[in-house]
């Protein structure tokens, strides 16, 4: 047999240690190379996919209040920048901005959409940074001494695990000059809502959801055949998540690398899990990294929210 091609041993070293595992399980961060970028954006066009349109719509509605957080020379750091495309609404608005940091784990995504921006707000400094924001990362020294205001669009915490997520708030208290965290977050609501949300008819969530295995035969030296894998959006209602899985159709065995998985017919690979909230999960998911909800902006379905989360001590009496 011929040496597999490895051209991303990160990506094959997370995905031996999660189909190797019971149950079976790849992160989400994996999803999104540059196809699977492109493909996420068609699923924030579709009709049943309800965060995009519910979160754009509350962000200009309430734009003046969102803008009251954001001093003069702040640098705006966007986590899962991807398109950018919400990004508009505030850098139209903010027009006391310094910088903009937009950090992606798609790198040539990222620099493509960077450079549209740096040509449409020439006054901004647009600083892209390619990187995992999981992990800790040197900002660029565009927000050396400036105001900080991060940015995290889209409800993908909720991609999080909770203990993730506390790290995650934990590490933007941290950074110096921190003023505020704009932060987009889906809410519970009716199960049908959800599921059509992540199962669409047109199936393109499917094909977001095979794209992981796409990526694993393109980069990791796998030999998924990738139609022989169901997409499978469930509501667990226990945890407050929807979760997508992969499901093997049948008994079979692929080859990862140099090492081989068996699948059982029926056995799932788990890809993502995206956790509903409601505004006393958000608090205290807050408070337990040292921040204060001093806004929870909602559509009036309130079926998504815009929190605005500012650190503990400048709470006001």
């Amino acid at each position: 047999m011929d040496k597999p091609l490895v051209s991303n041993r990160a990506l094959l070293m997370d995905a031996l240690a999660g189909l190797r595992a019971k149950p079976k399980r790849m992160h989400p961060k994996w999803f999104y190379d540059h196809a699977g970028s492109k493909i996420f954006q068609r699923i924030t066009e579709l009709p049943e996919y309800y965060p995009t349109r519910t979160e754009i719509s509350i962000l200009r509605h309430e734009i003046d209040a969102i803008a009251s957080y954001v001093p003069e020379g702040a640098a705006l750091i966007e986590l899962g920048s991807g398109a950018s495309t919400k990004t508009h609404i505030l850098l139209g608005a903010l027009k006391t901005l310094d910088a903009y940091v937009p950090i992606d784990v798609s790198g040539d995504f990222l620099l493509s959409v960077a450079d549209d921006l740096a040509r449409a707000y020439p006054a901004l400094t647009v600083a892209p940074l390619v990187g995992d924001f999981l992990e800790d990362l040197a900002l660029p020294s565009a927000t050396d001494g400036a105001p900080k205001v991060a940015f995290f669009p889209g409800s993908t915490i909720g991609n999080l695990e909770p203990p993730e997520a506390l790290d995650l708030l934990n590490r933007l208290r941290s950074w110096p000059d921190i003023s505020a965290f704009i932060l987009g977050v889906d809410l519970v609501k009716a199960p049908r809502t959800l599921i059509l949300a992540y199962d669409d008819p047109a199936g393109v969530t499917a094909e977001f959801n095979r794209n992981l295995l796409h990526r694993m035969n393109r980069e990791a030296g796998a030999d998924f055949q990738t139609e022989e894998f169901a997409h499978d959006a469930r509501w667990n209602a226990a945890l407050s998540r929807i979760e997508m899985h992969l499901v093997s159709r049948k008994v079979q065995e692929i080859h990862l690398g140099a090492d081989r998985i068996a699948f059982d017919e029926g056995e799932s690979i788990h890809t993502e899990s995206s956790h509903k909230y409601t505004r006393n999960a958000v608090e205290d998911l807050a408070a337990g990294a040292g921040w204060h909800v001093a806004e929870f902006l909602t559509d009036p379905d309130r079926h998504f929210a815009v929190t605005v989360l500012v650190p503990a001590q400048t709470r006001s009496a």
